[in-house]
């Protein structure tokens, strides 16, 4: 079974590089529809029950505006 994460995006430190999107190997992320204050569009977790915690999206983001959250073994 595939582990389980939680990907956290702060939308206001984004600068709407879009490194994130393309570094996520099961497509959670995408660009958001809606800007943030600064008037980017920023990556936000279209489909967050695709994360598998696997980091790569942290890895890449030049902001450090990612969090990875591994929900592996939590019950809800």
């Amino acid at each position: 079974m595939a582990r389980k994460g939680k990907v956290v995006i702060d939308r206001e430190l984004c600068k709407g590089c879009l490194l994130c999107i393309r570094a996520c190997p099961v497509k959670v992320l995408e660009k958001d529809t809606g800007p943030n204050a600064s008037g980017i569009y920023p990556s936000f977790p279209a489909n967050p029950d695709k994360c598998i915690a696997c980091g790569n999206c942290f890895e890449v983001c030049p902001d450090v505006c990612i969090e990875i959250f591994d929900l592996e073994g939590v019950s809800a």
